[in-house]
């Protein structure tokens, strides 16, 4: 895969373009708006305990925060500095110092605090523990801490054991070693953050091409003629790549954004490493597609339709043929299935008109190039999958594989997760990315010197629900190992997870901070162990971009806090003491041991090993993934797949209901005000004329509710598709059923319909089952 290098970074195209501003008033004044100047300063009051460190961080390290991949303030895209205030946001986790003793003397009073004032508490400094009853941590030694753990795994069954590896921080060399440990403690119970972010994107990608990362590169963007972001707000999950966005329509591409919201942040943004833009703002959105929540699906589906119809009349003017014919297979099932579909099954489910879809398709049949970027908006759905699949349908068709300015990027939120499957911390694949089939068990059987179990693991959702299995049953969750993470913040219906976690007889805490999961009780005892971070880590350590750049990131001097060790340190440790007659089959001597055996257990990461510096990087698979049309399977070619309309269900008197992110990183919130659209965390975006069908004014305080849960907010007027409401994540999670997932990919469904009242009206009744009758009388689902 991938013959071509990566050339050297281009140079951004710096001549003023008023045609571009979005106001001639300097800074953005009088404007809605991420305050950048003000945002840095903070970061700088934030750590001026330790600010020769914090800027070591930020021009030697590789970035914690997305997963663009920034090396120092550089990266291979662009010339010229890229920061963000994400960064810059995530950047205290590294300079803290340790969290005062007392706080650790009384749990009732952490739990009091929310997640943004526990780590503002700071770093966790040594083991601890917390017995079933106790309100205090005690302080254990490592040996305590670690013998304890050990022993208990030694005494339950590993299909009771389930691990869970999330953080921007984690590197590749942790991953590794993570799914290393979970199958020499004889378990296939381990997962990572892709669980719920990303999982449908590898799925779909390896299904329809072979692959299971981004097909292109960032460089592609710029010059391409048409840049597609399909449920991704990009500017304010990934900041950074707003500069792309700039040098992409400095160079004539156009933007489209398929979303239900009409995201301000796409629309107009304040570049702060590009001065035209940060004094003027830029323009960055040509259109806005607004579809239903679900309704991607049909968008496509009518545009394949579109194309078809066009193909009858004028052949190769809408497809690809060449491209198809020699690279593709399941054309003709596919053009059935489009034409099986009607006009109006298919503008029902979208929520737009026939002539809409056919504009949108016609741009695409125009252009001769085109790159289509996603996230969240299109994999958080019971049919994540299949909403990638249909993205890879349109790509294949208009042959916008495997060349310059041309490709499918699924864009990674934390710069750590894309090397997570890829190591092989998740259930279903080792590392490489390939099936726990007989043949990779026997491969790495031998590499690793000890069997690989053959049963199949399960998905993090399944893991907590497991805890709640009866007493005896062999895939009770009895020991959680997680490395970051908070699923009290990251899972739907946050009581009952809470439920789960209390459950399980022993929780491992592997972290830097304190967060509200870390305190829920156990029904044996919590321990919680002190982690490096990733400049901490000795050796220094590698992470691989969304673009597949795998960047070495070195060790920085600077404070040592309390007596956190290398993840990698405390899992093989730990390994040791469970089974120390076989210890030396788990030990690596050092963070380059571990690169070196990587490169030899994952041919496609073969050049790690030589990553040593700061600045050291690689991609792996080369500049375009399926280059000449080539894809990675048995037969060569891409597959087109027919994708049914799913069932979107919203009865009488309901909105689709759906998550967005405001100023935060991940769960992490470090603002109560969306800086894009002035929205509070507990704002409930709908669109006017639905508020006046329900007598809502706006800021009037509303109830929003259906089988899932309820939640207390106001309205919020917003340009967003009539039927539709989206609500912040995670305040919004107690709408969202547990137990569903998507059934290729395993993630949660974070989408739903839901009633919206007054507040008044909600409480008129004084009967707590109120909300119960309404949902019952209007018969809604539970999706």
């Amino acid at each position: 895969m991938g013959k071509t290098k990566h050339s050297g970074p281009m140079k951004l195209d710096t001549r003023l373009k008023p045609s571009l501003w979005v106001s001639p008033a300097p800074l953005g004044l009088g404007k809605v708006k991420p305050h950048h100047i003000w945002d840095t300063l903070k970061a700088v009051y934030d750590n001026r305990d330790n600010l020769p460190y914090a800027y070591r961080i930020l021009t030697q390290g590789v970035c914690d925060g997305c997963a663009l991949g920034v090396s120092g303030l550089r990266d291979r895209t662009l010339t010229g500095p890229h920061l963000c205030t994400t960064r810059l946001n995530v950047l205290r986790l590294n300079t803290m110092p340790a969290i005062e003793p007392r706080w650790l003397e009384d749990v009732s009073k952490l739990r009091e605090m929310d997640s943004a004032e526990l780590r503002k508490l700071g770093r966790i400094p040594y083991p601890m523990i917390r017995r079933k009853g106790e309100n205090r941590f005690t302080r254990l030694t490592w040996d305590e801490a670690l013998e304890r753990i050990a022993a208990k795994i030694r005494s339950i069954d590993p299909k009771q054991l389930a691990m869970y590896w999330t953080a921007r921080g984690i590197t590749n060399e942790v991953y590794y070693t993570a799914s290393k440990v979970a199958r020499f403690l004889g378990t296939n119970n381990i997962d990572n953050a892709s669980r719920i972010c990303h999982s449908p994107s590898k799925t779909a990608l390896k299904r329809s091409l072979g692959i299971s990362a981004s097909s292109c590169s960032y460089k592609d963007w710029i010059g391409t003629d048409v840049l597609v972001f399909w449920g991704s707000v990009a500017a304010n999950n990934q900041p950074v790549s707003t500069k792309y966005m700039y040098a992409a329509k400095k160079a004539g591409t156009r933007i489209i954004v398929v979303n239900p919201y009409r995201e301000p942040a796409m629309e107009n943004y304040w570049i702060p490493s590009i001065p035209e833009s940060a004094l003027f703002g830029t323009k960055i959105v040509d259109d806005f597609v607004q579809v239903h929540i679900g309704g991607d699906i049909a968008l496509m589906n009518g545009v394949m339709k579109y194309w078809f119809e066009l193909e009858k009349d004028r052949p190769g003017s809408a497809i690809d043929r060449k491209y198809v014919h020699e690279h593709t297979t399941g054309y003709e099932e596919l053009r059935k299935h489009a034409a099986s579909l009607s006009w109006p099954a298919l503008e029902k489910s979208s929520g737009l008109a026939r002539q809409q879809i056919g504009e949108f398709a016609q741009t695409l049949a125009s252009a001769q190039t085109g790159v289509f970027v996603w996230s969240m908006g299109l994999t958080q759905h019971r049919f994540g999958t299949d909403n990638v699949s249909q993205i890879a349908n349109l790509a294949m068709l208009r042959g916008f594989i495997g060349r310059e300015r041309c490709g499918l990027m699924p864009i990674r939120g934390h710069s750590g997760v894309q090397g997570a499957g890829e190591m092989g911390a998740e259930p279903m694949s080792l590392p490489g990315g390939g099936p726990i089939d007989e043949e990779s068990r026997d491969r790495f059987g031998k590499l690793w010197g000890f069997p690989i179990p053959a049963w199949s693991g399960d998905i993090v959702g399944l893991s907590l629900e497991n805890a709640l299995l009866p007493e005896g049953h062999e895939r009770r969750t009895r020991v959680f190992y997680t490395s970051g993470g908070n699923f009290l913040e990251t899972m739907p219906k946050p009581e009952f997870i809470r439920s789960c976690l209390e459950r399980m007889e022993l929780r491992v805490h592997q972290d830097i901070i304190l967060n509200t999961s870390t305190l829920a009780d156990a029904r044996e005892e919590v321990i919680v162990l002190p982690a490096m971070t990733r400049y901490e880590q000795p050796g220094g350590g590698t992470s691989t971009s969304t673009e597949r750049m795998v960047y070495y990131s070195p060790e920085i001097e600077g404070p040592r806090i309390g007596e956190a060790r290398a993840e990698w340190d405390i899992l093989v440790d730990l390994a040791g003491r469970v089974k120390p007659e076989h210890k030396a089959k788990i030990a690596f001597r050092s963070v380059q041991h571990i690169r070196e055996e990587i490169a030899e257990a994952v041919p496609y990461y073969d050049g790690i090993q030589h990553l040593s510096k700061a600045g050291d990087v690689f991609q792996w698979g080369g500049v375009w993934l399926c280059e000449d049309g080539i894809s990675p399977t048995p037969d060569g070619k891409g597959r087109l797949l027919p994708i049914q309309l799913p069932e979107l269900r919203k009865p009488e008197g309901h909105l689709y209901v759906t998550t967005r992110r405001g100023k935060q990183f991940n769960s992490m919130v470090y603002s109560r005000i969306d800086p894009f659209n002035a929205a509070r965390r507990d704002d409930v975006l709908l669109h006017a004329s639905d508020a006046g069908e329900l007598g809502i004014a706006e800021g009037e305080a509303i109830v929003v509710y259906n089988r899932n849960g309820t939640m207390y907010g106001r309205a919020k007027f917003a340009e967003i598709k009539p039927g539709n409401v989206e609500v912040f994540w995670p305040e919004g999670n107690v709408l969202f059923p547990v137990g569903v997932y998507e059934p290729h990919a395993g993630i949660p469904e974070y989408n739903g319909a839901v009633i919206i009242e007054k507040a008044e009206t909600f409480f008129a009744f004084k009967d707590t089952r109120y909300a119960e009758r309404r949902i019952a009388e209007l018969d809604i689902g539970t999706e």
